[in-house]
């Protein structure tokens, strides 16, 4: 074994990243900054981010010309790449996309809950205590009563929709961690 070898340790084996390595990594961080641009204002002041990358951000969306917003994706992806956290950002911009998935997901859910208890009646009212016992079942009753009139009449209202909010807030509180 010669010198060199006894003094190697794991790091000094890599031989560095190549170029394509290199270039899919910063659009990698490119699209990244793309999403943040598309966050809301307060999301964005919620992120793990600097001071720099912020005004960076806000500065790119004053920017209408295509070009030019390319090179500056391109400046936010070097400043990134220099003071950012990296996983720390992209964790906090996947939980709003994750947040928006759930509450989409209880919408639809509070939906599909509505109807039946509309076109079912109390078989579907009976369901609906079992998947969320906290809910008060009389209001429940009423609400859906008074959605199935309007429904029959066909007229709106509005019992449909305030079945639907009873509904949600059920849901809500229900699937809580």
């Amino acid at each position: 074994m010669s010198e060199f070898d006894e003094h190697q340790d794991d790091s000094e084996l890599e031989w560095g990243k190549s170029k394509s390595q290199l270039k899919r990594e910063m659009l990698a961080l490119q699209d990244l900054g793309k999403q943040m641009l598309a966050l809301s204002t307060d999301q964005l002041n919620t992120l793990p981010i600097s001071d720099t990358l912020h005004r960076a951000i806000e500065e790119s969306r004053r920017i209408r010309q295509k070009e030019a917003r390319r090179r500056h994706l391109q400046y936010i992806g070097k400043v990134m790449r220099q003071e950012e956290d990296i996983d720390a950002v992209r964790r906090a911009i996947e939980a709003f996309h994750a947040g928006s998935e759930e509450h989409t997901r209880r919408h639809h859910l509070a939906e599909r809950w509505r109807d039946r208890l509309i076109n079912e009646g109390d078989g579907a009212l009976a369901e609906f205590i079992d998947y969320c016992p906290g809910a008060d079942i009389q209001h429940l009753r009423n609400l859906a009563r008074n959605a199935r009139r309007d429904a029959q009449k066909e007229k709106n209202t509005g019992q449909s929709k305030k079945l639907f909010r009873y509904l949600r807030e059920c849901i809500d509180e229900g699937e809580q961690p």
